[in-house]
């Protein structure tokens, strides 16, 4: 997004957060601007960052702030500096519930901080319309705009070649996320490893996190870890694999689902709200947790090549990137000006 803003000739400056040192505070890129904050404190996996704190007290020259997840920190931090300055925010919604927490907990969270978080906000994206009914729910009643998430079809696309790091001749599944507990690799672990059991299958681990030691501990020989790649490698990682898993307890509309269907592989993911609607017939959607469940769904799958052109036709016809940046960009464009 930041990249296709600033092509488009807009002033685009990202603030995040990170604990890695090797990486610049400030950094030019892609015709945007990156400014890197350390954490201060981590709570339920959400970085708190005093640095993030300090940037937005003091950044009254943007003519809109974009803030993404009601769930994070700064987004709090961006909601504040909304309600006691003059600068629009707008916030994207990745789903209601955090992957860390009990949902018993967010409820509460959503009844008080979550809805004042988005009741300050000038507009708010979610990407279903389903997604706005849930966000109203709750008692919001700022703006909100239905803009379905997108991958680019041009870069995820089934010809083209495959990734030299897997080298299996059989079945291939993938695992692309963080490696942690709300999203739920040991299941992927598990389940393919029941599947290891009647076809010659392996699963290749792309992402790294808190749980990558535990995970390698309880795998064998059908799982690979690949670690944390370049955005760029992943075309050719996903072309390589037959299926992609995604186990998550919970998820707004994931973006993997959406590259993996672009790039013409079946998915095989939690039954959830967003992940329901969008996989159709392009894979299968399995009960949280339900380890049989996901050995029986990624096999069958493996089975069904027809499924693999299924989910690049809904992309193609729903998901198309460049028409969500373009949309967004308008929307906040119009935000600013008003």
């Amino acid at each position: 997004m930041s990249r296709d803003q600033a092509a488009m000739g807009h002033d685009v400056t990202v603030l995040t957060v990170t604990d890695d040192d090797s990486l610049p505070r400030h950094e030019q890129r892609d015709g945007y601007t990156v400014v890197r904050r350390k954490p201060t404190v981590e709570l339920l996996g959400n970085e708190i960052s005093a640095g993030v704190a300090k940037f937005l007290r003091n950044a009254d020259d943007f003519d809109v702030v974009h803030a993404h997840s009601h769930l994070y920190f700064s987004t709090n931090l961006a909601a504040l500096k909304r309600r006691l300055g003059e600068t629009p925010l707008a916030i994207t919604n990745h789903g209601l519930y955090s992957q860390n927490a009990p949902e018993w907990l967010f409820d509460a969270y959503l009844k008080t901080v979550g809805r004042w978080t988005f009741n300050q906000a000038d507009v708010v994206f979610c990407y279903t319309d389903e997604d706005r009914e849930r966000v109203r729910e709750f008692g919001v009643d700022s703006r909100i705009e239905v803009v379905p998430n997108g991958v680019d079809t041009e870069r995820f696309t089934p010809d083209g070649p495959t990734s030299d790091l897997i080298d299996h001749d059989g079945p291939v599944v993938l695992f692309v996320g963080r490696l942690v507990e709300g999203k739920r690799p040991q299941d992927a672990v598990k389940a393919v490893s029941r599947v290891a059991e009647d076809m010659d299958v392996k699963l290749y681990v792309v992402g790294d996190g808190p749980m990558r030691e535990e995970l390698e501990e309880m795998s064998g020989e059908e799982t690979v870890f690949l670690g944390q790649l370049p955005y760029d490698e992943m075309p050719a990682v996903y072309r390589a694999g037959d299926v992609l898993v995604l186990p998550s307890r919970a998820e707004g509309l994931p973006r993997t689902v959406l590259e993996g269907f672009a790039s013409g592989v079946p998915v095989v993911a939690s039954n959830l709200e967003h992940t329901k609607a969008v996989i159709q017939k392009g894979g299968q959607t399995v009960d949280v947790g339900n380890v049989d469940g996901y050995a029986r769904a990624i096999q069958e799958v493996i089975d069904d090549r027809e499924t693999r052109q299924v989910g690049r036709g809904v992309v193609v016809k729903t998901f198309q990137w460049k028409d969500t940046a373009r949309t967004t960009t308008e929307i906040l464009q119009a935000v600013s000006s008003a």
